[in-house]
């Protein structure tokens, strides 16, 4: 694509459209394209991570299995929440998925380390149980920050046609 113009595609019937994605020319990303990527992953990103956490407490399991269980869960739905999206657009299995893992590796990585970092360096967060206020607190406080620090990543993966941008190629 050429910076400053819209790339041409085509309309879920065959027929050539503009597909009108400004936010996504390459060096043109903007905050809010940025933003709803992050929102996007953030979301598959807190489902497995909450799942993980209730998983691992049910089990009565240490705080680093499920803290590994948390972080692939938040893996696994992040990924499958793009992967859902690709395939609904036609693609088959292996290239959604190959979609899917250039979208948002890196999304998920930096939201995870960020996340976790103050899930673990929060003071007995990591011991607090589910019913605690300070479980919670710490979880939700880890994803509004890992969004805040996430945001600016993706809007320059977007904006040099990486990330999320690959997923609207088949938007």
């Amino acid at each position: 694509m050429d910076d400053g113009t819209h790339h041409s595609d085509h309309d879920h019937d065959g027929r050539r459209t503009q597909a009108g994605h400004a936010g996504h020319r390459k060096g043109g990303a903007t905050w809010g394209t940025a933003a709803k990527a992050t929102l996007h992953c953030l979301t598959g990103c807190a489902i497995g991570e909450i799942l993980g956490m209730v998983i691992g407490t049910a089990l009565m399991w240490g705080n680093v299995q499920t803290m590994a269980l948390a972080i692939a869960l938040a893996f696994v739905f992040g990924y499958s929440f793009t992967l859902f999206a690709v395939r609904r657009a036609g693609l088959d299995f292996r290239t959604a998925l190959k979609v899917a893992l250039a979208a948002d590796t890196v999304s998920i990585a930096v939201m995870e380390l960020v996340d976790n970092g103050i899930i673990a360096l929060t003071p007995g967060a990591m011991d607090a149980h589910l019913s605690d206020a300070l479980f919670w607190t710490a979880l939700l406080g880890g994803f509004a920050v890992a969004f805040v620090i996430t945001t600016p990543v993706n809007k320059w993966m977007i904006g040099r046609g990486k990330g999320h941008a690959v997923v609207h190629a088949y938007h």
